[in-house]
């Protein structure tokens, strides 16, 4: 049985450690606070900022939801990004992606200040994330890294493959591996040479929003295998590995759920955490 990387169980002891960060800040008269705002009513997305605001005040800070029309036009999603850059009571701004079609998502992110940017989406964070400057980073990406940390799995010399250049997972989670010294091929579901690139992999992630696609026979014995994944097969939760098939050969595995989730919203708290300190130049 391979190792079960179980973000549950690290994400608990990151929270624990924040409790005594946010006691520390609000002593100091500052209490941090999270801006999400959530344009429409997709389920996934309503729920998912749900769980941010909760996390955040069980954690003895502040949240507060903006739940904005599917219609609003980006300029007005614009003044109300504005409207909370320039407040210093807010720390934190999260926009839930993906945003509708006729709103430039890319502009969006880009418009958050880089120290509000709890997410790391602005260009200035992703730039000195490449640069391996201190910045606020993606936190899936960094909650991989976390776990590998935690599970003692070693990047320095493996050849990690990234399924899915995402800009909250994949991209960043490219530069964080490289600099940690790790051979990295980042690339899509459609690549016509995806199952060489798999089974060469010594630590293969996979974000690509389709149920079980990667399948035991596309790893190679004793991988790493980080699964990204959400997705519903009728009401049942899985990931985009078939886990029966890929445990099987695996040395390490992350859980859907349990495994990269819980580990988002653990780094987001963290960098919300960190943003705050930064804005009020607190160590």
């Amino acid at each position: 049985m391979p190792t079960i990387l179980d973000g549950n169980k690290l994400s608990e002891k990151i929270f624990e450690e924040l409790r005594g960060e946010v006691k520390k800040l609000v002593d100091a008269g500052v209490k941090p606070k999270i801006s999400l705002i959530l344009v429409g009513k997709d389920p996934a997305s309503t729920s998912y900022v749900n769980m941010k605001a909760r996390r955040a005040k069980r954690l003895g800070m502040e949240s507060e939801i903006h739940n904005l029309p599917e219609d609003i036009s980006e300029e007005e999603l614009i003044k109300i990004v504005d409207k909370l850059n320039e407040d210093k009571n807010v720390h934190g701004i999260v926009i839930q992606l993906p945003l509708p079609k006729h709103i430039n998502e890319k502009r969006i992110s880009a418009r958050v200040k880089p120290e509000k940017d709890i997410d790391g989406l602005h260009p200035i964070n992703i730039g000195k994330l490449y640069l391996k400057e201190e910045s606020l980073v993606s936190p899936a990406a960094e909650g991989i890294m976390e776990l590998f940390k935690e599970y003692g799995v070693k990047v320095e010399g493996k050849h990690a493959v990234i399924v899915g250049a995402t800009e909250l997972t994949g991209k960043p989670l490219a530069a964080l591996l490289l600099n940690s010294g790790a051979d990295v091929t980042l690339c899509e579901y459609t690549s016509p040479n995806l199952t060489k690139h798999t089974r060469n992999a010594d630590i293969l992630i996979v974000d690509i929003a389709k149920p079980q696609a990667i399948t035991g026979d596309m790893i190679k014995d004793g991988a790493v295998v980080v699964d990204c994944g959400f997705n519903y097969i009728g009401d049942k939760l899985v990931g985009d590995v078939n886990m029966s098939e890929v445990s099987a050969k695996a040395s390490a595995i992350t859980p859907v759920p349990g495994g990269v989730g819980p580990m988002i919203i653990a780094i987001l708290m963290r960098n919300l955490i960190k943003a705050a300190k930064m804005q009020v130049k607190l160590n």
